[in-house]
């Protein structure tokens, strides 16, 4: 049974199993450090169960978080855009089980089929457009004088 979720629905129906099989089932535990800003990019998670924090690096700072991600949601982009370095870090809120992706397989089904490969990069770019205003807000409301000036 496919796991439904946004990446999934990204892709046209009669391409989804494809994508599906290159996923396997992980947990971590609440408190788990999931990946490090600057690390290797090189998989992703889509939530099933639980909730993961986003946090950007501020020197001379505790690294504040920026963005909670629950069910449904797809953990992880830089896998996608080189270098495949995470842009931020991240932290098991909560007991989570995700599924896993292999970034490198992924690409690699992307290049060999362009309709997935179309449907899982203007996903991505969503994601990406969508946490970068997330971040902005959240930083402005954290370090402006006044805030975003958005009611969150």
């Amino acid at each position: 049974m496919l796991t439904r979720n946004g990446l999934l629905e990204a892709v046209p129906e009669g391409r989804r199993d494809a994508l599906a099989a290159l996923s396997h089932e992980v947990t971590y535990e609440a408190g788990a450090r999931i990946f490090n800003e600057g690390g290797p990019a090189n998989r992703f998670w889509v939530i099933r169960i639980g909730n993961v924090t986003l946090d950007v690096h501020v020197p001379g700072r505790r690294s504040p978080v920026v963005q909670s991600l629950g069910p449904g949601a797809l953990l992880g982009w830089s896998w996608l855009i080189p270098p495949h370095k995470w842009h931020l870090g991240a932290t098991a809120q909560t007991a989570v089980q995700a599924d896993e992706y292999d970034a490198a397989q992924v690409r690699a089904l992307c290049a060999d089929d362009p309709v997935i490969g179309q449907a899982v990069a203007l996903y991505v770019a969503g994601i990406i457009g969508g946490r970068l205003r997330g971040s902005r807000q959240r930083l402005l409301d954290l370090y402006g004088p006044y805030g975003s000036g958005v009611d969150l």
